[in-house]
């Protein structure tokens, strides 16, 4: 069922509205033989009014839709939304310039960015670790502040992860052309760079007249609380429009409560589902991140203890179960564990639950390699719900789990225990592959990056939060995390974007400081990732937020090096070192202190060169109260510390032709593997 406000059934695309309190700030017109009340405000005014107003509501608990901004200020904003949230921010309201009242309206607060592409990351972290159910805004200027946006844009719309961009656009009134900063496009004169988010946002509007964003605010705020639909959303406000003055309805400024919905399972679909999971000897659950965004994860733990099938995790979806669940089996994939692959390859009906099915979770279609698997999706997008030819099962994660779980019971259904006994064999199995990864022998020694992740697991409770997103860590952390709460793992793969880390730990710091008080939230980086975008430190240091930042230096790119040597790339191009006479980069290491200026920016810092030290840096960041970063230089690990291997393919095309004999060796292993790929339809 769709929760709706306790006062009004709605549907999810008509919000439960308030009725507009008068105020002094109002003024009276006369349409059509009845009187309405209005309020003169710009249209940046105006927004910023309408965004406080609005929320969410799911399960009888109602959240803040946009409950902060972030912005960089330019031209393109400085006189129009700049100037709306200092009004909003002060707690003083919004003048109205024909009565010259004032209005008590709620506070929109905001913080300062020091670039667009991490504000977006922060705003995305903060959604992620609210549950989609609250999200922030991010204002720009014109040209490169707008295009600055498209990075975050795209991730946040992969992850299906709300956001709502407000970039500033060039004169709607065209008053001279060129302006500063406008792209001409001599075939489309309505064009702007704008138009590059077009393909990135799940909504688009440029907001050419002041009343047309009444429409367009709606839509936004439609497609942000929908949870089959969230991601990207955006408004290009050109920035004359922003300061120009409109009487706005008064009912445009009452408070609107969004019904986020969870869709039930229809009943036709739910008995095949029902007749497809009875009738499976292997069954194995795919859980992605849709288990996370419903809140499913009590639900689907209540499934497994009734049918005993196992659960094998995407990186979005890790932590469903926690580690020591009997049925978590760890990740699946080309980064997951040996039981999630050799299960997936014998599986006669894989349950996929929220997740959209990437290359790295199928193996680039060869990991389900059972002549007879078929498919069964749950999920609330239809779209991903009919991958792989699957038998589809369109709800809400937590509400299509109960309605399965609901069905099954009473038919007699439970996994055969022969089954049972050998997925937690070889869970136990891989557990001892993981000890031996996270092993210390030499306090003395340099730790390797499996070494520095094993130290952070004796550290860690249930309340902390690990962030990462691109590089080596992702593959370590999906084999061998052991995740002790449902949003512990906190790791961004649907587009893997370097520099995710450190702003997206701001978004979960002020996320939890909303609720109670900031958890300890770890920002993994390594030296690549770091000098993506490191900007957002300085935001960190400026609110005091108790960021915990670890760097671990190990001279390159680490995770494309390897790809390149499996490649015949022969590592060309990703290790940090000097130019050598041969035009290569083998010569020594960069003279780069990462360390000196992470503490240029503010960060406390704890250089460890040990096993030892690292131990005492990681306690201490943990008990610090404020922004504080551990350095570390890594070891290459050998075969025994360092992680297992891959435990299913990738694909990643390799040069058909070549002359040197790493790239024929490596295309003839791809030849292998590609031929085992297979459609499932």
């Amino acid at each position: 069922m769709t929760p709706t406000s306790p006062a009004t059934p709605t549907s999810p695309a008509t919000p439960t509205r308030s009725q507009p309190p008068t105020s002094p700030a109002s003024t009276t017109r006369t349409r059509s033989a009845r009187t309405r009340s209005t309020r003169r405000l710009t249209t940046a005014q105006a927004l910023v009014a309408f965004l406080a107003r609005q929320y969410t509501e799911r399960d009888g608990r109602r959240h803040r839709l946009i409950s902060a901004t972030w912005g960089i200020f330019g031209h393109g904003n400085v006189a129009g939304i700049g100037q709306a949230l200092v009004e909003a921010g002060n707690g003083s309201g919004l003048r109205n310039g024909d009565r010259g009242g004032i209005r008590t309206a709620p506070r929109m607060p905001y913080f300062q960015g020091r670039n667009e592409q991490a504000m977006v990351h922060a705003a995305v972290g903060y959604a992620r670790q609210s549950g989609r159910l609250s999200a922030h805004a991010v204002t720009t200027s014109i040209g490169p502040g707008a295009t600055n946006l498209v990075t975050g844009a795209a991730l946040a719309t992969i992850n299906h992860l709300p956001v709502l961009l407000l970039p500033g656009d060039t004169f709607a009134s065209r008053p001279a052309d060129p302006v500063l900063q406008q792209l001409e496009v001599p075939y489309a004169g309505d064009v702007s760079v704008n138009d590059c988010l077009r393909p990135v946002s799940r909504y688009f509007d440029r907001v050419t007249r002041p009343e047309a964003l009444i429409p367009a605010a709606l839509q936004a705020m439609r497609v942000l609380a929908d949870p089959a639909e969230t991601g990207a959303v955006t408004l290009a406000l050109p920035q004359d429009v922003q300061a120009e003055a409109y009487d706005w309805p008064e009912e445009f400024f009452a408070e609107r409560v969004w019904p986020v919905r969870r869709p039930a399972p229809d009943a036709a679909g739910l008995e095949a589902a029902v007749r497809a999971v009875r009738s499976a000897r292997r069954p194995l659950i795919v859980a992605g991140g849709g288990v996370r965004h419903s809140g499913a994860e009590e639900t689907l733990a209540a499934f497994t203890a009734a049918t005993r099938i196992p659960v094998a995790s995407t990186q979005a979806g890790k932590g469903s179960l926690r580690h020591d669940h009997p049925a978590d089996i760890g990740g699946i994939g080309h980064t997951g564990t040996a039981t999630a692959a050799e299960l997936a390859r014998t599986a006669d009906l894989v349950i996929g639950v929220g997740t959209r099915y990437t290359d790295f979770t199928t193996a680039s279609g060869t990991l389900f390699e059972n002549p007879a698997v078929r498919f069964l999706n749950l999920n609330i997008t239809g779209f991903d719900a009919h991958k792989l030819a699957a038998l589809p099962l369109v709800a809400d994660a937590r509400t299509g789990l109960e309605a399965l779980t609901s069905a099954l019971a009473g038919r007699g259904y439970r996994v055969d225990p022969a089954y049972e006994t050998e997925y937690t064999g070889a869970k136990e199995a891989w557990e001892e592959r993981v000890e031996a990864s996270f092993a210390t022998p030499d306090p003395t020694a340099r730790p390797t990056q499996t070494q520095v992740l094993g130290l952070l697991d004796t550290l860690v409770t249930e309340e902390d939060i690990l962030i990462n997103a691109a590089g080596s860590l992702p593959g370590d952390l999906h084999k061998l995390w052991r995740t002790r709460s449902r949003d512990q793992y906190h790791v961004e793969y649907g587009y893997s974007c370097m520099g995710y880390e450190i702003p997206a730990a701001i978004g979960v710091l002020l996320a939890t400081a909303a609720r109670t008080r900031p958890r300890p939230v770890w920002a993994l980086v390594g030296d690549g990732t770091y000098l993506m975008n490191p900007t957002e430190i300085v935001t960190a240091v400026q609110e005091s937020l108790p960021l915990k930042l670890v760097i671990l230096q190990n001279h390159g790119y680490a995770s494309i090096g390897g790809l390149s040597e499996a490649v015949g790339g022969e590592h060309f191009g990703t290790a940090y070192r000097h130019r050598d006479p041969d035009g290569g980069f083998t010569g020594p290491p960069l003279p780069v202190d990462l360390a000196a200026n992470a503490a240029s920016l503010g960060l406390r810092v704890l250089r460890a060169t040990t096993v030892d030290d690292l131990r005492k840096a990681l306690a201490q960041a943990r008990d610090a109260e404020g922004p504080t970063c551990v350095y570390v230089e890594t070891e290459t690990p050998d075969t025994v510390s360092g992680p297992p291997p891959a435990q299913a393919w990738w694909d990643v095309p390799v040069a058909e032709t070549a002359s040197r004999p790493a790239a024929v060796k490596a295309r003839e292993e791809y030849e292998r593997q590609v031929a085992a790929r297979r459609r499932h339809l």
